[in-house]
């Protein structure tokens, strides 16, 4: 059986991410950041997710997605609510999930050519 390895047409692939640390591409990030197939934010002022206030989303937002993948660092948790209503009121999903499930799903969805930004809170 002949098994064929695609890498898609993006300047920045996630291979992995908990609640630690993150691998794009080559680079080992250490800090909260925000990736999409082809722009990585790498300093986003988020570190915990209880704290997470709907501004800090606008660079996600400004973005223009369709769903939002927030991975939460290594135990999921969950905005407040008022920042869950700022996606809301702009029609964008927001799921929230520890960092290694947000890096699977980020990437499938990716792949399917949605239009999805993920955001990693880092605890390093």
């Amino acid at each position: 059986m002949q098994i064929a390895h695609e890498l898609p047409d993006f300047d920045f692939v996630l291979r992995g991410a908990d609640g630690r640390s993150a691998l794009v591409n080559d680079l080992r990030l250490v800090a909260s950041f925000i990736i999409t197939p082809r722009q990585l934010i790498t300093d986003w002022e988020a570190t915990d997710v209880a704290s997470l206030e709907p501004e800090m989303l606008e660079p996600l937002l400004v973005l223009d997605p369709e769903v939002v993948v927030l991975g939460t660092g290594e135990i999921q948790g969950f905005p407040p609510p008022r920042t869950l209503a700022a996606c809301l009121r702009r029609g964008v999903g927001l799921e929230a999930m520890t960092n290694a499930a947000a890096a699977r799903t980020y990437s499938v969805l990716a792949s399917e050519g949605r239009r999805v930004v993920a955001a990693f809170i880092i605890n390093a």
